[in-house]
C-alpha cells in the first residue's frame, strides 16, 4: 500500500492540514496533482486514488472547516479554497500542478483555475463543478438536507462510540455490494473528533453552510466551468449521492450544457454513484485515465 504522511502548516486561527502521496523517486521530477474534496468530505477520500496513480505526487488538504483543518476559521467560500489550494502548492514548492476536484471541490477547482491560471496545467472536475439554477426562495437547509442526507445529519449529531457514528455508513446505500472498504472507513474515522461517549464530526456546520450558499449562489463561481484557462475534462456518475437511479447530473442536463462548446471534455461514468465514482474500482479507474490524459 501506498505511504501517506501528513503535514500542517499555520493558517489563519490554526493549521492547515495536508495530505501528500509522493511519488516514485525524486518528488520534483514527478507531475504533482493537487485535489480538493466535497463539501462534507476530508483529504482521505483521496486515498484510493493515490493508489491507482503511483507516478503521481498527490497532495490533498483537508479544506477549512473540514478534518484536521477545522480550526483554520472563515471566510467560508469557495474562493477561500481556492486561494488555499495557491498557497499549499506555495508550502511544497510546487510552481505548477494538475487540479482535481469531487463534488463541491469541483467548483473549487474550476474557481482556482481561473483566479490563478498560472499555477494549473489542467483540470478534472468529478461529479462537480458544473453549476445548476436554484429555483426562487429555495431554502438552503432543507436543500442540503434533502441532497446529502446522512452527511448533513452527523453535523448535528453527538455520538456516544465510534461505532454508533460509522453505522450510517456502513448501510449507506452508495457503500453497499462491497463498496464500504478499509480506506472508506479510514476517510470517515477521520471525520471524528471527541472522545466517547461525545464524538462528533469535524465538519463545521457554518462552513458547510457557507461554502454551499457560494457555490450555489455565486455567478462567478457558478460560471467558473465556462472560463476554464487549461484543458479540462468533467466526469459525472450515473448514479446519485444516495444511490438514486438518476445522477447529481442526468445526461440530459449534461447535453443541456454544452460543456464542450466551453472547452471541457465530457466522460459519463455508468455503474457509480456520486460517491463511488470516487471511491469504488470503476470510478477509480475512470478518474485516474482522465488525470493521466492531462499529464
Amino acid at each position: 500500500m501506498r505511504q501517506s504522511v501528513e503535514i500542517q502548516f499555520p493558517s489563519g486561527a490554526g493549521s492547515y492540514a495536508v495530505t501528500h502521496w509522493s511519488g516514485p523517486g525524486e518528488t520534483d521530477q514527478a507531475p504533482t496533482v493537487i485535489a480538493a474534496h466535497g463539501i462534507t468530505a476530508n483529504s482521505l477520500a483521496f486515498a484510493p486514488l493515490a493508489e491507482a496513480l503511483p507516478e503521481v505526487d498527490l497532495i490533498a488538504p483537508d479544506l477549512r472547516g473540514r478534518g484536521r483543518s477545522r480550526e483554520v476559521g472563515g471566510p467560508y467560500s469557495i474562493a477561500a479554497h481556492a486561494d488555499d489550494l495557491v498557497r499549499t502548492l506555495d508550502e511544497f514548492g510546487v510552481e505548477r500542478a494538475t487540479m482535481l476536484g469531487h463534488s463541491m471541490g469541483g467548483w473549487v477547482a474550476a474557481t482556482a483555475a481561473v483566479r490563478h491560471p498560472d499555477r494549473f496545467t489542467g483540470v478534472v472536475l468529478v461529479d462537480g463543478g458544473l453549476g445548476f439554477p436554484l429555483p426562487e426562495g429555495t431554502d438552503l437547509d432543507q436543500l442540503l438536507d434533502g441532497l446529502l442526507g446522512p452527511a448533513m445529519a452527523k453535523l448535528r449529531t453527538v455520538y456516544a462510540s465510534r461505532e454508533e457514528f460509522l453505522a450510517p455508513w456502513r448501510t449507506h446505500p452508495s457503500f453497499q455490494d462491497g463498496g464500504y472498504t478499509p480506506e472508506v472507513e479510514a476517510y470517515q474515522l477521520r471525520d471524528i473528533i471527541g472522545t466517547e461517549p461525545e464524538i462528533r464530526s469535524a465538519c463545521i456546520l457554518e462552513a458547510v453552510r457557507g461554502d454551499a450558499a457560494d457555490q450555489l449562489r455565486n455567478p462567478e463561481v457558478v460560471g467558473a466551468i465556462r472560463r476554464l484557462p487549461r484543458p479540462a475534462t468533467f466526469l459525472y456518475a450515473e448514479r446519485g449521492l444516495l444511490n438514486e437511479p438518476v445522477g447529481l447530473y442526468s445526461p440530459e442536463v449534461v447535453a443541456a450544457a454544452e460543456l464542450p462548446g466551453a472547452g471541457v471534455g465530457v466522460r459519463f461514468v455508468p455503474g457509480t454513484n456520486h460517491y463511488s465514482i470516487l471511491l469504488g474500482d470503476r470510478g477509480i479507474t475512470a478518474v485516474a485515465e482522465a488525470v493521466r490524459a492531462l499529464l
